[in-house]
């Protein structure tokens, strides 16, 4: 099963999607066009030509409304460890995806004062399924330790997911996390990287308390 990673506004092609499907052409031995030398302008030298283009992992994508700094990896490699998470599970579209998300990571934030838990890191949506009308997803924040009782209602606990995945960095909207999504689509493309069925958005910032004009979002897309 692959995921189609389509937003709320639409981007065309799926992360998963078109990663297994490359593979598919390449065994047949069929050569698929890149699509950042289609949307390269004219009278601009291919990135790969010029001598001081900065490296694969860090090369900033230049769709317009994407924000990045110079430190920002684009396509770094980590190796994600599992850990545990408080979490809640549940659907919504894209058209309230921040809201649904927002709301979410509200009643677990509220779990884990109650509890007198420690978080571990950001709070973060682990993707587990998406079409171009919606997804499904878990809204979660690691934590030191789980709770000694099991949680009631529609808190739980699980793990991270863990393995080889790739960093992109976002700022700016939520909304505007579809340029970054198509960057991502053609980084993808053009290395012929095959996806899990897995995608996580990591929150720098807090999208319970920040303003939702100017996030900063780790996307983690896990690699076979």
């Amino acid at each position: 099963m692959s995921l189609c990673f389509a937003r709320c506004t639409g981007i065309a092609g799926a992360l998963i999607g078109m990663a297994i499907g490359l593979a598919a052409a390449a065994s047949a031995g069929i050569q698929t066009p890149s699509t950042a030398t289609a949307a390269t302008p004219p009278n601009a030298s291919p990135a790969a030509a010029t001598p001081d283009s900065p490296p694969a992992a860090t090369r900033k994508p230049t769709a317009e409304g994407i924000q990045t700094k110079p430190t920002d990896p684009f396509g770094k490699d980590l190796t994600l460890t599992a850990m545990p998470i408080i979490y809640v599970k549940g659907s919504g579209t894209w058209g309230d995806a921040f809201a649904t998300i927002r709301n979410s990571l509200k009643k677990v934030e509220a779990y884990i004062a109650q509890q007198g838990l420690k978080s571990s890191g950001p709070p973060m949506t682990i993707f587990l399924a998406t079409d171009d009308r919606g997804f499904d997803y878990e809204a979660a924040i690691p934590v030191t330790q789980p709770p000694k009782d099991p949680p009631q209602g529609d808190i739980a606990v699980g793990q991270s997911p863990d393995g080889h995945a790739l960093e992109f960095v976002h700022r700016g909207s939520y909304a505007s996390l579809d340029d970054t999504y198509e960057a991502i689509t053609n980084y993808l493309d053009e290395r012929q990287l095959q996806s899990k069925n897995v995608l996580i958005e990591q929150y720098a910032t807090d999208p319970v308390s920040a303003d939702e004009k100017n996030l900063v979002v780790n996307v983690l897309v896990l690699i076979n």
